[in-house]
């Protein structure tokens, strides 16, 4: 099990002596996540971290899994991107297979903790299903700023019965009467996807995904997911094509929860063939960690053209590894990025603005390293998992004490 002593080096002591005191009159309290998913997403790679690092605080910290089948999972994709502004028809099938599986899930999962969290829409429900001894908390990594108002009405309804809830920025807490934390969320630098790596396995990676390196490489890593805009990402790498020869490289697993991504991987190869045929672009689906962590590493820019975002820890990520990012100026995304001083934003839409930027930074070795070395310090200082462990036994002290 991962060990709060492990960070020593990376973070400075007083963090680590900080969280031990935070801990102290914790310690025995039982408390319980929920999600929908153990891999794929920043939600699951962020719990695989904090719960163990909660438990070795000296908290008795659990975390489950929301069954469910391909249904409910389509239905709360919609729920999603209608939270982030799509449209839906909110039928009644639609809040009768949400609310039963839910209600299943709650027959077979004891909830007797001292403090339930509950993250994202799809457990949002289980309050219903459960004798309320304890606080509860919704923690919601999604961009609220623009919800679908008949949704955003049907979900309060639940929301309104939890005791306070989590969000990423200031501009989605919403009109909720309650209280609100922003916990911006933040990357574990031991995971495989994170740790540095040596040239002898960068060079194992390179070779068994069979990856190019003959010319400059830019990357999106992210769920094949039309808020992560991959038709709009080729449309910039045309335009960087045309002044330099280079190949474009989208990266993204399949989640378990997201049954819309393999809709959308499918139209971007049918949109993108000639470019797949020529080399110049390559579609890797695989759930490897490590391969994320090379691409984030050989690459010469990281970019990460979302329309709407929670946070985008893919940012987060490669701005770690001292690689250039180019990003939209959306959702949690300029917390992360001072505009040409650790990174560039750009509004999704201002193709040129990216292309441009990228072209540069492939042309000015200098300004790549300037923008990658004050990357990671950004990172080191805001957005390492041990704030996000503060930021908790701090929400956990005010809750249980």
């Amino acid at each position: 099990m991962k060990s709060i002593n492990d960070y020593r080096g990376i973070v400075d002591d007083r963090i680590i002596s900080n969280i031990y005191k935070l801990a102290n009159r914790l310690y025995g309290k039982r408390v319980i996540h929920v999600n929908s998913t153990y891999y794929g997403g920043g939600v699951a790679e962020i719990l695989s971290s904090l719960v163990p690092l909660m438990n070795d605080a000296g908290i008795d910290a659990g975390w489950r899994i929301i069954r469910g089948s391909n249904d409910l999972f389509s239905i709360t994709k919609k729920f999603h991107n209608a939270l982030q502004g799509d449209s839906i028809n909110l039928s009644t099938i639609k809040k009768k297979l949400y609310m039963q599986a839910n209600e299943d899930f709650s027959t077979y999962t004891h909830l007797d903790h001292d403090l339930v969290i509950i993250h994202d829409p799809q457990p949002l429900p289980l309050i219903q299903f459960y004798k309320k001894r304890q606080p509860w908390i919704w923690r919601c990594h999604i961009d609220l700023s623009h919800p679908h108002a008949e949704l955003w009405d049907y979900l309060k309804g639940f929301i309104l019965k939890y005791d306070s809830m989590i969000v990423s920025h200031e501009s989605y807490k919403n009109d909720l009467p309650m209280r609100h934390y922003i916990i911006n969320p933040a990357i574990d630098p031991l995971t495989h996807k994170n740790k540095p790596l040596n040239d002898v396995t960068i060079k194992k990676i390179i070779n068994k995904f069979h990856i190019p390196t003959d010319k400059p490489l830019i990357t999106q890593i992210s769920r094949f997911d039309k808020w992560k805009d991959p038709i709009g990402v080729i449309n910039v790498f045309k335009r960087v094509k045309k002044k330099i020869d280079c190949r474009l490289i989208l990266c993204g697993n399949m989640a378990s929860d997201d049954p819309e991504g393999l809709k959308i991987y499918e139209k971007v190869k049918q949109d993108a063939q000639h470019l797949i045929k020529s080399g110049d672009l390559i579609l890797l689906t695989y759930e490897s960690h490590i391969l994320v962590n090379v691409l984030q590493q050989i690459s010469r820019v990281i970019i990460q053209k979302s329309i709407r975002e929670g946070f985008g820890l893919t940012v987060t990520e490669a701005l770690w590894k001292q690689t250039p990012v180019v990003a939209s100026r959306v959702g949690g995304i300029p917390l992360q990025i001072e505009h040409g001083i650790n990174g560039f934003l750009y509004d999704p839409h201002d193709y040129d603005g990216f292309a441009e930027q990228i072209i540069e930074l492939i042309n000015n070795d200098e300004l790549a390293h300037r923008i990658g070395t004050a990357g990671k310090e950004y990172v080191r200082e805001k957005f390492l998992i041990t704030r996000i462990l503060i930021d908790y036994l701090e929400l956990i002290n005010q809750h249980l004490n």
